[in-house]
């Protein structure tokens, strides 16, 4: 981290705050710490919150707290953070982009890519140079929907894969403007930490790759007991699937979108948000 006598604004990730205030817990020479994109839910998060809200209420009450989101439910948060009394509620109002969310239905016993297919067709035909952003839970859905669009998809149509295994060189080319119609399978790495130009449909069967931990135990469980894998497909919150469609798109000015979203997946995007981040952390 570079700082100096001149820095008025320090940008770090959640871990290195938890880190510095483990070392400081004053903050000395902060005077507020702002929680940006706090929807998205991890035990970094939630636990640097709960530092700082310790630190404000022990140490400093001078310092002062602003949690942000465009999408999360504002009042809970509110209420947690002392109610309107301690915690003002500030809105922000900014150019709104119509989405119109169209739910697909998918039956339990088709595989995830049918549904893929589907609505990547869909998506095609009603607009034949617009890209397709597709949000799958891991490598191995992403490669299994690749196999199954290749062969059908028209001339000027690329499926472009998109997750963290693949090398920067790769990652870059999905970015970079083009003259086809790109199909952009990616994971969650697409939700906040890039913007691709040109994005006119988001494809959310509202299934997430997520490492569950038991908040009692500190072992990792699944919901019904059994623990299979340290990762476990489950489903996404509605507030992390608004925000990444609004990212794709209205941030570049793009109307009249369309969001896929399936029903039937057994999960599927309807929670308020993704729930304490001492019970699931993003898995890789």
């Amino acid at each position: 981290t570079r700082v100096s006598a001149k820095t008025r604004i320090e940008v770090v990730t959640e871990g290195v705050f938890t880190r510095m205030i483990h070392d400081d817990p004053e903050l000395s020479g902060v005077a507020a710490v702002l929680f940006d994109e706090f929807h998205e839910r991890s035990l970094d998060g939630d636990f640097a919150l709960a530092l700082a809200l310790d630190a404000q209420a022990a140490l400093r009450p001078d310092l002062r707290l602003l949690v942000m989101s465009a999408t999360l439910d504002a009042e809970s948060i509110q209420s947690f953070l002392g109610g309107p009394d301690a915690c003002p509620l500030l809105r922000a109002e900014g150019r709104a982009f119509d989405v119109r969310i169209d739910y697909q239905p998918l039956q339990a016993e088709r595989p995830l890519e049918d549904g893929v297919v589907a609505a990547v067709h869909r998506a095609i035909g009603a607009d034949p140079e617009g890209h397709v952003l597709v949000f799958l839970p891991g490598v191995g859905e992403i490669e299994r929907a690749a196999t199954a669009l290749r062969g059908g998809l028209p001339s000027g149509t690329r499926v472009l894969p998109l997750h963290g295994s693949l090398k920067s060189a790769d990652q870059d080319r999905v970015l970079q403007p083009a003259n086809f119609q790109k199909i952009v399978l990616a994971t969650n790495i697409a939700e906040t930490s890039i913007t691709i130009p040109g994005v006119r449909f988001v494809v959310d069967p509202g299934l997430v790759k997520m490492r569950a931990v038991h908040p009692v135990t500190g072992t990792e469980s699944w919901s019904g007991g059994r623990l299979t894998s340290s990762l476990r497909t489950r489903g996404s919150s509605l507030c992390s699937s608004s925000s990444s469609c609004g990212n794709n798109m209205a941030n570049r000015g793009e109307s009249n979108a369309v969001m896929f979203s399936f029903e039937g997946t057994g999960s599927g995007p309807s929670a308020i948000d993704k729930g304490p981040g001492l019970c699931c952390s993003p898995g890789s």
